[in-house]
């Protein structure tokens, strides 16, 4: 899959450094040292306060000690994928921008992955179509 693929050259839309009470342990929140560079395929924006089946949406998070370096992705997949926070789906994601594997099986999925904690943080977004970033 190359859906990520070179996601640092994509637009970056926002950087957030230091901590963030609100992601809690995601995303390195509690770490004040980490910066996060969210990067928007193609530069996409909402639609009708919507995201368009499709969009794809990069965080990279980093700290100077090289102790963080976690790529997470989310995809628009639409048609009822994951109807609980809009169609989305999430990813982890290496270095290259290919999904990680765990066990042989890809890092990914709508409600299910990581018992739902994709869906239980950005569900406080649904104003925004469930994106803190843009």
């Amino acid at each position: 899959n190359t859906s990520f693929k070179d996601f640092k050259t994509w637009t970056l839309e926002k950087t957030n450094n230091g901590p963030s009470p609100s992601l809690g342990e995601a995303h390195a929140g509690n770490d004040a040292t980490v910066v996060r560079k969210v990067y928007f395929k193609n530069g996409q924006s909402r639609v009708d306060g919507k995201y368009p089946i499709g969009t794809i949406i990069v965080k990279h998070s980093t700290n100077p000690a090289g102790t963080v370096n976690e790529i997470t992705g989310m995809v628009k997949r639409g048609n009822g994928f994951n109807p609980t926070t809009g169609d989305w789906e999430w990813f982890m994601l290496n270095e290259d921008g290919t999904i990680m594997l765990d066990g042989g099986k890809e890092v990914r999925g709508g409600a299910s992955l990581m018992g739902g904690m994709c869906n239980g943080c950005h569900g406080k977004a649904a104003a925004n179509d469930f994106t803190f970033s843009k």
